[in-house]
């Protein structure tokens, strides 16, 4: 098929870039393919093009609310029907956005992966016919990829709940373990893999060696001698404030971007950033995945990146026109503990799981288990990524299955008298719609539905009575407020009942699999540290880290091409409390914990306790006011491992 019309006629390009063309024409053939391009490549364009030559909807996951807004801007701009559904839309635009892919006006829909778990949703989508399952960021999909999200390990199986028969995987970092473990679990061919090269000519790469004390004044003569704008990442929102803060008083247009802003703040400083209003963002992660600015003419890491996949990611904004473009690092080791920190704090203890587990087997009935994930993970004090971690690793271990999930509650509000409301319907929908009503305990305005009381007194089907409401909702007849994600899994009990024994290896092997999993992501650290002081070009060996093996041996235009080989040190050595200011403020915290949370002084680990000294937050201490002691966060400057040796021996 030529594509080079609908290129022109949607796009206005006359040539495609390389790997665009052979990925549609794959794609329009029949056959799942993943795409890896580098950031800026023009991945996007192969799901839009391709929607286009589609008879049915195109269903594309996407990890951030930004990017989905950038992209359908983009989108609408080239008259092609996109929509998205999503936590900032009103309940109006929600229905008329669900009503227009009903009718196939819409010829693209973007999601988050969560939506999947969303009752309505599903309830919608799965009426929907959809030809093909585009995942951006694929990469999350691997739990050998730096940025693993649990809920993408389903969508395999939703890819088959919904017979959905294409997918796209789009990435733009994935070395080869993490290529082969995609393709496997979308059924992949080898041959559909679309690879162009990774190496970036345009960008020059400096690892530049400085102590914290210099910091600024070396960032702020780093950016003077650069053209144009550039972002400058941080690892802290407050450092983020702080450092835009400097670069201000210094003369420049700076501006700090982070999670911590409200959505409109946020929104506001992207339009601002693109339209030139500012030389530089000093920001967290948050910021970049859905800036599309092609002349950003420089990056700079102030504090290190959390992975060789995530530094990758960050310097791809950079030149996305082509034009030369310089990447720095402020390198020391001070940071190392901050990016550590971050990894064991999403690591569950062991008395963790086997609480999850204990709650499986106390509260399952009829062998099923139901749970919301709030309430659970302050229960087990695991952190909510890491509790659907664990939960989706149980899903593996064949412990347990999901069946559903559902709204814990549904509240209507009326927006028409109820008889003037039935009237429009016949009599068994009047019937059915009256019984409803009647179950549904209104108090003034907003009614709670008692979907016990109405199955009792009437018998009908859950989903019935949800599509009543969806479409009581659409007509504008009621409004529909929904509550309490509540999750819904068939217990295999061959593996966790109240009398098995194996629930105990259970536990032992699921903290074997996060023990592992944090020592990787360690490794990935350390091999962060490697790369930064390695002795030959950083270009050559930042492309064979991501299998690409076309890149020049040398390519003169990184700091290691120009004998500039980097050593990383710490600024100043790292200072360790007193022991006794260390051991009065441990017994206050086990105190307080056994005061506030009923816990027994001897069963508070000394993981529980590094995580408290090194300022690890955990729901157990933002449910208690651990957090406002003395003692909190005081080893925050040191290394987790060390920390935890020390307090081992302390109370040993």
């Amino acid at each position: 098929m030529n594509l080079v019309p609908s290129l022109q006629q949607y796009f206005s390009f006359d040539q495609f870039r390389p790997g665009q063309e052979q990925t549609i024409q794959q794609l329009l053939s029949g056959h799942s393919s993943l795409a890896i391009f580098p950031t800026g490549s023009g991945k996007s364009l192969c799901y839009q093009l391709t929607a286009t030559h589609l008879p049915n909807l195109t269903l594309v996951v996407s990890p951030l609310l930004a990017l989905m807004k950038d992209q359908l801007a983009f989108l609408k701009s080239k008259g092609i029907n996109a929509a998205s559904i999503d936590s900032s839309l009103t309940p109006e635009e929600n229905q008329q956005v669900m009503a227009d892919v009903r009718s196939g006006k819409i010829k693209i829909l973007m999601i988050s992966v969560e939506r999947f778990k969303n009752e309505r949703f599903r309830q919608f989508i799965n009426s929907v016919a959809i030809s093909m399952l585009v995942v951006d960021e694929a990469h999350c999909i691997s739990e050998w990829g730096h940025n693993f999200r649990p809920d993408y390990l389903k969508l395999p199986q939703y890819q088959q709940e919904l017979n959905i028969p294409l997918v796209l995987l789009l990435t733009a970092t994935a070395t080869k373990k993490v290529k082969r473990d995609m393709c496997q679990k979308f059924s992949i061919a080898q041959q559909h893999v679309v690879q162009t090269g990774f190496y970036r000519a345009n960008l020059d790469l400096n690892i530049v060696p400085v102590s914290s004390q210099k910091k600024d004044a070396t960032l702020k003569q780093i950016i003077t001698q650069q053209n144009g704008t550039g972002i400058v990442y941080v690892t802290l929102q407050q450092t983020a404030q702080t450092v835009a803060d400097y670069l201000t008083a210094t003369g420049l247009k700076a501006v700090a971007y982070h999670a911590g802003f409200d959505s409109d703040t946020r929104k506001n400083i992207q339009t601002q950033f693109m339209n030139g209003a500012y030389d530089v963002v000093v920001a967290t992660i948050a910021f970049g995945m859905g800036i599309d600015k092609s002349d950003i003419r420089y990056v700079i890491h102030y504090d290190l990146p959390k992975s060789i996949e995530n530094y990758s990611q960050e310097i791809g904004r950079a030149g996305r026109d082509g034009a030369p473009s310089n990447c720095f690092v402020l390198a020391n080791l001070d940071g190392i503990n901050t990016v550590e920190n971050f990894v064991y704090g999403d690591t569950p203890e062991l008395s963790g799981i086997q609480a999850v587990i204990h709650n499986i087997q106390t509260e399952m009935q009829n062998g099923q288990w139901e749970t919301q994930l709030i309430p659970l993970s302050n229960a087990s004090n695991i952190r909510q990524l890491a509790l659907k971690t664990l939960l989706v690793q149980l899903e593996m271990m064949g412990a347990i299955k999901p069946m559903y999930s559902y709204f814990a509650e549904f509240k209507i509000k009326l927006l028409k008298d109820k008889h003037a409301l039935l009237s429009g319907f016949n009599e068994e929908r009047q019937i059915f719609l009256n019984q409803i009503f009647e179950h549904t305990q209104f108090k003034k305005v907003w009614g709670a539905l008692n979907f016990d009381s109405l199955y009792q007194a009437y018998g009908c089907d859950r989903n019935r009575v949800i599509a009543a409401l969806e479409y009581l909702s659409e007509k504008n007849l009621i409004e529909l407020e929904t509550k309490g994600m509540t999750e819904v899994y068939q217990v295999n009990q061959s593996v966790i009942s109240p009398t098995s024994l194996n629930p105990a290896e259970l536990a032992h092997n699921l903290f074997d699999y996060f023990s592992q999993k944090e020592v990787s992501e360690i490794h990935r650290i350390a091999a962060l540290v490697r790369f930064f002081e390695l002795d030959s070009c950083l270009s050559w060996n930042l492309s064979r880290y991501f299998d690409d093996q076309a890149a020049p041996q040398q390519c003169g235009h990184c700091s290691v091409c120009r004998a500039q080989v980097a050593k990383l040190a710490y600024s100043t050595t790292p200072h360790w409390p007193q022991d006794d200011f260390l051991l009065r403020n441990i017994h206050s915290m086990k105190a307080e914990l056994a005061d506030k949370k009923g816990m027994k002084v001897e069963d508070i680990s000394a993981g529980l306790v590094t995580r408290f000294l090194t300022g690890i937050s955990v729901p157990v201490f933002a449910r208690t006011q651990l957090r406002k002691m003395d003692g909190f966060a005081s080893c925050e400057h040191l290394r987790y491992q060390d920390v935890f040796e020390k307090v081992t021996k302390l109370l040993s």
